[in-house]
């Protein structure tokens, strides 16, 4: 019997952009319109296991086409930010080995914590001016709204409730070991929600670089909060695949994939050292010579990158090492 071709790189990445796409629309309409959703705990689930079968067949290209999305559009910005700390919540799950049912109340609850200002998080990415006072109002009562919007659609979580109605409640400071569960979740899905807020660009202000948002949030105080924050850089890497950084030879990357350290991604040089775009990007796995010097934002990058190339040259490297030796 004839096997089945192996996939090319650029079919993979396109049916990863495809897949991502949907998926973010699928959300997108869960979160927009919830009454109108029928079977909604179903469709949150079923949306946890797309994002799952996504993540699970190459995590770092997964991670490439999310902080690309993430830190270059404000379009339809609920349901992205909602995408990218349900990403981030589904590996940190994984780092600090949280059980089944823990790391289910988390991602659902990534998926569904602003479900109580959907529209008006939208329309906040997008305005310039300084907040109303009915705005102020509405986001201080978003995470009570959206736990008693989620008990009329059906949810009967408790868990996923109370980390939903505390996430922007949860202890600053206090020894892991001596939280509550819920309080314990609602502290890491505060960490996420904060990071994927600040590397996400708005019209009144660009976004961070990844090391610059993850050091404000340590810097934040909170034993928990710092260990957050240093199991995020851990599992993403502290220069995650899709962002950009500044090399010690003065040269600029982009980030391919991770490496065996946070701080050792590979990396393929897209600006020479003058600040010329090149013609053909040059890779770097950076553990060696030249070494990441600092991350950088989005907005530090004025060219156009082929994301579709740089992800084909990831998954050619990685396929390439991970090959038996002749």
């Amino acid at each position: 019997m004839a096997t089945a071709p192996t996939p090319s790189a650029d079919d993979e990445y396109e049916d990863l952009l495809s897949h991502w796409l949907d998926l973010e629309s699928a959300l997108a309409m869960l979160l927009t319109h919830p009454r109108q959703v029928r079977g909604f705990a179903l469709k949150v689930r079923q949306g946890d296991l797309w994002l799952q079968d996504i993540i699970g067949h190459d995590t770092d290209a997964a991670l490439y086409l999310m902080f690309q999305l993430a830190t270059t559009s404000v379009v339809g910005y609920s349901a992205s930010h909602a995408l990218v700390c349900t990403t981030l919540c589904h590996l940190l799950a994984r780092e600090l080995r949280l059980p089944a049912s823990e790391r289910d109340a988390l991602v659902h609850a990534a998926v569904t914590m602003n479900i109580g200002m959907t529209v008006l998080q939208n329309d906040l990415a997008l305005q310039r001016e300084p907040l109303t006072a009915e705005q102020k109002q509405a986001i201080a009562r978003h995470p009570v709204a959206g736990a008693a919007l989620l008990g009329e659609l059906g949810i009967r979580d408790d868990l996923w409730l109370d980390v939903v109605a505390h996430h922007h409640d949860a202890p600053a400071s206090a020894a892991l070991e001596r939280l509550p569960i819920e309080q314990r979740l609602a502290l890491v899905l505060a960490t996420t929600d904060r990071y994927a807020a600040m590397i996400s660009p708005r019209k009144s202000r660009p976004g961070r670089s990844t090391s610059d948002s993850v050091r404000a949030i340590a810097d934040q105080g909170g034993r928990f909060g710092g260990d957050v924050a240093q199991a995020l850089a851990r599992t993403v890497g502290a220069y995650p695949p899709g962002t950009f950084v500044r090399l010690d030879n003065d040269e600029t990357a982009v980030v391919l994939r991770r490496g065996e350290r946070p701080d050792t991604p590979l990396v393929a040089t897209v600006i020479d050292a003058h600040g010329k775009a090149l013609a053909r990007p040059r890779l770097h796995q950076t553990a060696g010579t030249p070494r990441v010097r600092s991350a950088l934002a989005r907005a530090a990058i004025t060219m156009e990158v082929n994301h579709r190339a740089m992800v084909r040259l990831g998954l050619y490297t990685a396929r390439a090492a991970a090959a038996p030796l002749p």
